[in-house]
């Protein structure tokens, strides 16, 4: 008698990755495009105040020709399943900078778990060994998701849960926000298609902590930030 299940075996040089559209995410597509791996790009729609930066990323896949494919979980949301943060809910996003204790409310918390295991079923569906997400250290003091010790713990996790090892890799985890920009210089990154403001505006506001480390990480690189902001009218 036949078994028409097949286990299957992890292709090496296809990787899935968590493409949220703004300029670590991006940059990490164009890395791991210059690395010669074949790329499998999902979203995540989570309930978010706005949808740019998902357009942004399927602007970018349709560019470099990636397979892309957006996710809704904002009924997860609706249904409860986030508590509320000034990113997704009718809390004012802060102006400032990350390191102000404010800043706090944009943690969207366990949202990178929830889609680490998204990709992760992702990756198995389509034998792929890998998956990536653009987690830095400039990330680490406010989002706990995002921090070496929580990458190491979904890494554990991700090596036993199918019949095959699924490798989770952060590139940028001890990288600044400086650090990326100096890389994806070096890579051709179109920096005018990534989206990294927390408000849903024409142009970027200029003032939240977002648009603030992205400022701080094209002045320190000594470019021009392709986009527009509202703070310089």
């Amino acid at each position: 008698m036949s078994n028409d299940f097949q286990e299957g075996y992890p292709e090496e040089n296809l990787a899935i990755l968590i493409l949220s559209g703004g300029m670590d995410s991006t940059t990490l597509l164009y890395k791991i495009i210059d690395e010669g791996k074949k790329v499998r790009a999902i979203s995540i729609d989570y309930g978010q105040k706005h949808s740019k930066e998902l357009k942004m990323a399927a602007k970018t896949c349709e560019m470099l020709r990636v397979p892309h494919k957006v996710v809704d979980l904002s009924v997860l949301k609706d249904a409860g399943f986030f508590a509320k943060s000034s990113l997704t809910s009718e809390i004012e996003v802060p102006e400032g900078h990350y390191e102000e204790e404010s800043m706090k409310s944009t943690v969207v918390p366990n949202r990178n778990m929830i889609m680490l295991s998204l990709a992760i079923g992702y990756a198995i569906t389509h034998n792929a060994k890998s998956v990536y997400y653009g987690a830095h250290s400039g990330d680490h003091a406010i989002y706990p998701d995002c921090r070496p010790e929580f990458v190491q713990k979904m890494r554990d996790a991700a090596a036993v849960c199918h019949y095959y090892p699924v490798d989770i890799r952060a590139p940028f985890e001890n990288y600044t926000k400086g650090d990326i920009v100096k890389e994806g210089i070096e890579l051709g990154v179109n920096y005018s298609l990534t989206w990294t403001c927390y408000k849903g505006q024409d142009k970027a506001c200029g003032k939240c902590g977002s648009c603030s480390e992205r400022i701080e990480a094209f002045t320190e690189n000594g470019v021009n930030d392709p986009i527009d902001y509202a703070s310089n009218e």
